[in-house]
């Protein structure tokens, strides 16, 4: 029987995620801190998360 949701943790803020089922490779953000997280890995429906470095756009101004 697949499980409804997910649960994890944000390695930043270690806020208690649950998410319905994501992929590894998918994104989400933390709730709390805003912070945008990659699967990296899907366990017994645990999530591993991992931060995920977010790149700026240089519009040479």
């Amino acid at each position: 029987m697949a499980t409804a949701t997910l649960t994890g943790v944000c390695p930043e803020c270690e806020t208690d995620l649950t998410v319905p089922p994501i992929g590894e490779g998918e994104t989400l953000s933390c709730p709390e801190c805003m912070l945008t997280l990659r699967v990296e890995a899907v366990q017994d429906g645990t999530l591993t998360l991992e931060m995920v470095e977010v790149q700026l756009r240089d519009w040479g101004q």
